[in-house]
């Protein structure tokens, strides 16, 4: 459509939409720095889809973020010349490599996606709830008409991720307690195993160090996961919890990668965590994320017989504390 041929409602339309875009960029601040580093957002956002692909190519890269080939390949070429990039071969295509982030590539992204995180969160946190849902909704009809194709037919549910609340930690135990009685059976020495976790929590706070999430399903508490510091280079991951209304849409995946990316942008060197081999859904969720079961053990606890699993990641490249692990 050319200028001619515009009404003045296009005009007001064309001029509304660039307002909004620079009171986005401006909000977010994109005209400086991004996340006040040396990095740009397309760097960033490589770096981003490089952390959380399984098997990236570059070709895939560059359709899916609309990234000029060349462009893309220098950006990638300078990764790894700063050793934050590792090429493998493709099985599946000889003519294009696997992307792989390095041990310093992850430890680069860990800060800036927390920092991210930790924007969006002071973003929402002045809003009331009713507020936030006016802001989620409004952010979904945007990206439902902008780009139709790329939303379900059925409206999403809205996840979000936050910090407890009043109660929270209560609902924590609560949960534990009744969801593992249901469907494994096990007794309330459990729920005393998780009460004393969540107090220690509580009693003796540490948040440069230490973390929960709740996670939210349509503003409804339907998980958590708590990262906990065990010596000053290993963090360890405790209680991730999902509610099974929760169960198929990559909750509990979130709750992890939130504790991983905290633990590398805080510097531990480990992360560790203590499970059992009946929980298939979790074991494979930490496998998908490089952890290592380094310690199978039976025994007799919470009215079962159950083997008890130690499991960890490497967060960093140096340093060899392998202290001992315990639940």
């Amino acid at each position: 459509m050319t200028a001619e041929q515009q009404t003045p409602a296009d005009v007001a339309a064309v001029k509304a939409v660039r307002g909004f875009n620079r009171f986005y960029t401006r909000r977010l601040g994109l005209l400086d720095s991004y996340l006040g580093g040396d990095l740009s957002l397309t760097d960033v956002r490589v770096l981003y889809e490089l952390a959380h692909r399984k098997t990236p190519v570059a070709s895939e890269l560059g359709r899916d973020l609309g990234l000029d080939a060349g462009y893309l390949s220098r950006i990638l070429r300078r990764f790894e010349q700063a050793g934050w990039l590792a090429r493998e071969k493709n099985p599946r295509d000889a003519r294009q490599s696997i992307l792989r982030l390095t041990d310093a590539g992850h430890a680069a992204f860990a800060p800036l996606q927390q920092k991210s995180r930790d924007e969006a969160a002071a973003l929402l946190a002045p809003l009331a709830p009713a507020e936030k849902r006016r802001l989620l909704d409004a952010m979904q009809v945007v990206q439902a008409l902008v780009e139709p194709n790329a939303e379900p037919a059925a409206k999403p549910k809205t996840a979000l991720l936050r910090e407890p609340a009043a109660g929270d930690i209560g609902w924590v135990v609560q949960q534990h307690g009744e969801i593992y009685a249901r469907e494994y059976g096990w007794n309330a020495e459990f729920e005393g195993l998780v009460a004393g976790i969540a107090g220690e929590f509580l009693r003796k706070p540490q948040p440069d160090w230490q973390r929960c999430w709740i996670a939210e399903l349509d503003g409804e508490r339907v998980g958590a996961v708590f990262v906990m510091r065990k010596s000053p280079s290993v963090a360890q991951l405790r209680l991730l919890i999902l509610a099974p209304s929760a169960r198929g849409l990559g909750l509990g995946a979130r709750l992890t990668d939130e504790c991983i990316a905290f633990a590398r942008g805080k510097g531990y060197r480990k992360m560790v965590l203590w499970t059992n081999s009946c929980l298939v859904a979790a074991r494979g969720i930490y496998a998908a994320r490089g952890f290592r079961l380094v310690k199978s053990e039976p025994y007799r606890g919470f009215g079962q017989d159950l083997v008890g699993e130690t499991w960890e990641l490497k967060l960093a490249s140096s340093g060899d504390d392998h202290p001992a692990v315990h639940r």
